[in-house]
């Protein structure tokens, strides 16, 4: 159980930063060029790898080297599961009574 905490706080770290959501927000429209990123954020090169393999290890985003640049865009399996992730965090189940909590207040 452990490790499937350890890669859902990989996946919600990977959203608590301005930077990566300004980085998920470039490549909602495609695939995007490291150099392209780094111009339109203004942050130095290994800011980015450092954003970046935060995103990849939390398989929101992919890359795809060409050249001396990596091509970085969105994968769907991995954006899919952190859609799920946070479903089933906010969902209520209602199937368990609220007196196992422990408290007989």
């Amino acid at each position: 159980m452990a490790s499937a905490y350890s890669d859902t706080v990989k996946v919600f770290k990977a959203f608590c930063d301005e930077n990566r959501l300004k980085i998920l927000e470039q490549l909602r429209t495609g695939e995007k060029c490291a150099c392209k990123l780094l111009d339109d954020l203004h942050i130095t090169q290994p800011t980015l790898s450092h954003h970046m393999k935060l995103l990849c290890d939390a398989d929101i985003v992919q890359g795809r080297k060409e050249g001396k640049w990596v091509h970085y865009s969105m994968n769907q399996e991995g954006t899919e599961r952190a859609k799920m992730l946070l479903e089933q965090l906010l969902s209520m189940d209602v199937s368990i009574e609220q007196k196992q909590d422990g408290c007989d207040k």
